[in-house]
């Protein structure tokens, strides 16, 4: 192995490094804070496991129940329990679903891997395309109605308007079902693809027509910048105009913001959902996240943090790679 390549395997550790330090440091954070909170919080556990505001229990009862689920223990007996058991592998038990926190997380995560993997895509396409046409036809009136468009975006929640595609597409228009992953009252092995993205269509919408905006308004300014440096002037004079300009000087230029910002938002994704997964009641990561902290799940409510924060860390990740294979520049300025 030359030595060039030698100093480049080299840089490359480092940095991979790096980025392992930096994750243990933000899961060991994000574990801890969570386990505060949720130990914290004005949800009596008890109560919401009996799963009824109306039944009460015993003293006794109550007694067998904490016994059962260690919560008799001190907080820092419970989380250093917890801490020894995920690092065998085992998240604990979700005291809502009575299932293994992990098989909670991988039946749910399918369905929000559908959901967010279409929203992801469909964000990243219009909005890279929109920005382009924008920055192309600047200061016209089709860069004025895409920026207005993309400013309505940003101040819009993701919440009104998923209940506002249900109002409009799924009871006005009756083209989509209201709700859920499936058709009710429907076997599973009945359940064709069709159904499947037909309850996946409503909520998709919503969370990549919210994405668009930041993709788009970026996408355009880069470009914009792009078209007014003095190599694309000296390509203008030289006859290039049109998609010829925008292939040869532009694309490489206005993709590397493109795909860290595309890579970047998966923690605004995945916040949407959360939102998009309440409304349309699809059976996701979202959903139970929101049922573990009402009903005061922490096995379960832990697990989908460390679960997110990791999903989170990963596009971020994922976005650094790119920016350095896209741009060499940025691989040699940073030594990788």
């Amino acid at each position: 192995m030359s030595r060039e390549r030698r100093r480049g395997a080299l840089a490359v550790a480092r940095w991979l490094a790096r980025k392992s330090i930096r994750a243990v440091t933000l899961l060991a954070a994000v574990c801890f804070l969570s386990f505060l909170l949720a130990k914290h919080s004005p949800i009596d556990p008890i109560q919401a496991y009996v799963g009824a505001d109306m039944l009460r229990v015993s003293p006794e009862q109550r007694a067998q129940i904490e016994a059962y689920w260690g919560l008799d223990e001190p907080t820092h007996v419970q989380f250093r329990n917890w801490l020894a058991a995920l690092a065998s592998g085992d998240l604990g038990t979700s005291m809502i679903y009575r299932q293994p926190v992990a098989d909670v997380i991988g039946e749910r995560f399918a369905n929000s891997l559908a959901l967010m993997a279409a929203a992801w895509a469909m964000s990243g396409a219009l909005g890279f395309a929109l920005g382009v046409v924008a920055a192309m036809k600047r200061n016209t009136w089709i860069d004025r109605l895409a920026r207005w468009y993309c400013y309505l975006l940003v101040s819009t929640p993701t919440f009104w308007l998923g209940l506002l595609m249900l109002v409009v597409f799924a009871v006005w228009l009756p083209w989509f079902p209201i709700g859920m992953g499936v058709p009710a009252g429907v076997l599973a092995d009945e359940v064709t693809l069709g159904d499947r993205i037909r309850h996946l269509a409503l909520p998709a919408v919503t969370l990549g027509v919210i994405g668009v905006a930041n993709v788009a308004l970026h996408t355009r300014q880069k470009l914009i910048d792009v078209l007014d440096s003095d190599y694309v002037l000296f390509a203008r004079a030289r006859g290039e105009r049109g998609m010829t300009l925008l292939r040869r000087h532009g694309l490489r230029n206005i993709a590397i913001p493109a795909v860290t910002l595309q890579f970047a938002s998966f923690s605004e994704l995945f916040g949407g959902a959360v939102l998009a997964e309440q409304v349309f009641s699809y059976p996701g990561l979202g959903q139970a996240t929101v049922s573990a902290g009402l009903r005061g799940d922490v096995p379960l409510l832990l697990g989908l943090v460390l679960f997110s924060a990791l999903f989170v860390f990963a596009g971020n990740l994922i976005a650094d790679l790119l920016y350095r294979i896209v741009d060499p520049r940025i691989r040699e300025g940073a030594g990788v």
